[in-house]
């Protein structure tokens, strides 16, 4: 009974772990647009957002039920299958994190419990049905839908403020912007913050602790809620450079627009219980905005890399998960050995990010600039352009100043021969 006791106790510090990580990870999906934009300085918006990540997490636990009563058969699952589920998603969020991808750390911990039961007790621990309607079809939609819907919001947000007064309609966006970012918090924890209580609940029902579909304990919500708040507050500037500047460039009235959208799909995914990726639907949301400027653009090659990490999330997880599970099934030295591991890799992993480090005294910093800019853009000036502005003549119509350098040339010499045409 000890060392079941120690083991269930190690399931839910790693649960809490794993939903710190989701909070840093994430803060990007509410706050980036908000920060790029100079609409909240940094420190003030992973605060608010902090802050509305613990409200959320009391509006709701569908999702949480979603993952404690449907994806895997909970019968047949022991909390060291969990711990090895927890082991992968932690692995890979902190792997996307260090690159600055914007990855999902709800496909990370679907893909690790999968993988965990799949090696535990065959591929019948999973119900297929919950994983392809609550899980994977939402992966698919949730960008697709937030992109257009931020497309076609930004087109309209244009159109309508064309002659509006131009300070009263930024200071009108910069509220917007906020309020907006403000419903994304709280959506971002009504969804991931739900996932975690999913997992604890999970484990406490095979464990023993809980009678089988009980819904979460007050103390669970509460634990998950002041967790992902805290990695919240801490920021992961990796990511949020990359979704503020990375993918496009953003004015304040795109940014409204692209959250907006983002907030109005997740909070209608939480309340029908889908277990959806904040990050695809912010991500999505935020290209459809870039797309929905006259002159925006799209910067593909870092798309590119961010639907790649999103197709290996779920895979990814799973595998680390399984092997995870299969040193667990050695006993207690087993189970040590993988915690062991998941410390020292998640050391290692933040040493590496020392090299470089990103926070908010330079998260804003220019980025590389898009293969075609929007007119008027301004990108980091390099040597080439400093060099080409040396020797660039100056603009019309400038003539003040202008004095002659080069020494006028010496009187003709008589003796010297005449030019002879040739």
């Amino acid at each position: 009974m000890e060392s079941f006791s120690l083991i269930l106790a190690i399931v839910v510090v790693t649960a809490l772990a794993f939903d710190f990580t989701n909070g840093f990870h994430d803060t990007a999906n509410a706050m980036a647009t908000t920060i790029s934009t100079g609409a909240l300085k940094p420190k003030v918006a992973v605060a608010m957002s902090a802050v509305l990540n613990l409200v959320g997490a009391f509006l709701s636990v569908e999702v949480a039920n979603t993952i404690s009563k449907g994806l895997v058969d909970e019968t047949g699952i022991r909390p060291e299958v969990i711990f090895a589920a927890l082991v992968g998603a932690i692995l890979w969020n902190l792997l996307t994190w260090l690159v600055g991808l914007p990855s999902s750390s709800s496909h990370a911990l679907m893909g690790g419990l999968i993988g965990a039961a799949v090696a535990s007790a065959g591929i019948g621990a999973v119900n297929g049905d919950v994983l392809v309607t609550k899980v994977l079809l939402p992966a698919v939609a949730a960008p697709i839908v937030a992109g257009v819907a931020a497309m076609l919001a930004t087109r309209m947000t244009y159109s309508l403020g064309r002659k509006a007064d131009g300070r009263a309609a930024a200071k009108g966006y910069r509220a917007g912007q906020i309020a907006s970012a403000g419903l994304v918090s709280l959506a971002h924890g009504t969804n991931d913050a739900q996932k975690t209580m999913g997992i604890i609940t999970l484990a406490l029902i095979a464990g023993g602790a809980l009678a089988p579909d009980s819904d979460p304990p007050v103390w669970v919500i509460l634990s998950a809620g002041l967790a992902i708040a805290l990695g919240t507050y801490l920021g992961g500037w990796r990511i949020i450079r990359t979704m503020g500047k990375g993918l496009t460039d953003l004015q304040p009235q795109q940014g409204f627009a692209a959250q907006t959208s983002a907030a109005t799909v997740i909070l209608a995914s939480s309340h029908l219980g889908f277990s959806l990726s904040t990050t695809h639907s912010v991500s999505g949301a935020v290209m459809g905005a870039g797309l929905g400027r006259k002159g925006g653009v799209v910067r593909w090659s870092t798309a590119t890399r961010m639907f790649v990490a999103w197709g290996l999330t779920l895979p990814a997880a799973a595998l680390v998960a399984a092997l995870a599970e299969w040193v667990c099934r050695a006993g207690d030295w087993g189970t040590a050995l993988v915690a062991v591991f998941l410390v020292a890799s998640s050391y290692a992993i933040w040493r590496i990010s020392r090299r470089e480090v990103v926070d908010h005294t330079n998260v804003v910093d220019a980025q590389e600039p898009a293969s075609a800019e929007p007119a008027g853009a301004a990108g980091p000036a390099g040597v080439v352009t400093t060099a080409m502005a040396a020797v660039s003549p100056p603009p019309a119509g400038v003539t003040e100043d202008l004095t002659a350098t080069v020494p006028a040339p010496a009187a003709a010499d008589p003796k010297a021969p005449s030019a002879t045409t040739v």
